[in-house]
C-alpha cells in the first residue's frame, strides 16, 4: 500500500513538468532565469493575462510557442527568423536551445545563409538554462496541437 501511494505522489508532482511531454528541464529553475529574458519578453495568454515578464515589446510574446511554427506571434520579425520560418523551424526544446544559446549561429547554420542574423543579441550561456528555461514556457503553454508539430522532422 505504501508503495502505491509513493508513486501515485511522485506521478503527481512530476505531471506538470512534462505536460507537454518536450520539456526535460526544471521548469521552476527555468522561472528564475527567465528573469533575465523578461526585460524583453513577457508571457501573456490570448486573454491578456500577464504569466511572467512585464510589459515588454521589444521580443515576442512567448505564451503557447512550444510547437508553433518561428515567426508566428504578432510581432516584427527580423529577416533572419522570417527566412527560417519559411523553410519550416517549429520551436521544441532542442530548437528553442540552440535558438538562444547562439541566436545568429543558429539561424546561419537552419538556414544555410552565412548573412542570416538574428535581432536577438542576447544568449544564454548554459544549455542547462536554456532547457530549464524552456520547461518554464512549456509549463505555462497551452499543450501543441499534434506530436509532429513540435519536431521539425516529422
Amino acid at each position: 500500500m505504501n508503495k502505491f501511494v509513493i508513486l501515485a505522489a511522485a506521478g503527481l508532482l512530476t505531471g506538470p513538468a512534462f505536460a507537454d511531454g518536450h520539456a526535460s528541464g526544471d521548469a521552476e529553475a527555468g522561472e528564475k532565469v527567465f528573469n533575465q529574458c523578461q526585460s524583453c519578453h513577457i508571457i501573456k495568454t490570448d486573454d491578456g493575462e500577464v504569466l511572467a515578464g512585464r510589459s515588454a515589446r521589444t521580443g515576442p510574446n512567448l505564451y503557447g510557442i512550444p510547437g508553433s511554427p518561428a515567426g508566428s506571434k504578432d510581432f516584427r520579425y527580423g529577416k533572419g527568423i522570417e527566412e527560417a520560418a519559411d523553410m519550416g523551424l517549429v520551436w521544441n526544446e532542442e530548437t528553442f536551445v540552440k535558438y538562444v544559446m547562439d541566436p545568429t549561429g543558429y539561424l546561419r547554420e537552419f538556414t544555410g545563409n552565412d548573412g542570416a542574423r538574428g535581432k536577438m543579441s542576447f544568449k544564454l550561456r548554459k544549455e542547462e538554462d536554456a532547457v530549464n528555461v524552456w520547461a518554464f514556457i512549456a509549463s505555462v503553454s497551452p499543450e501543441p496541437e499534434g506530436e509532429g508539430k513540435a519536431d521539425p522532422e516529422s
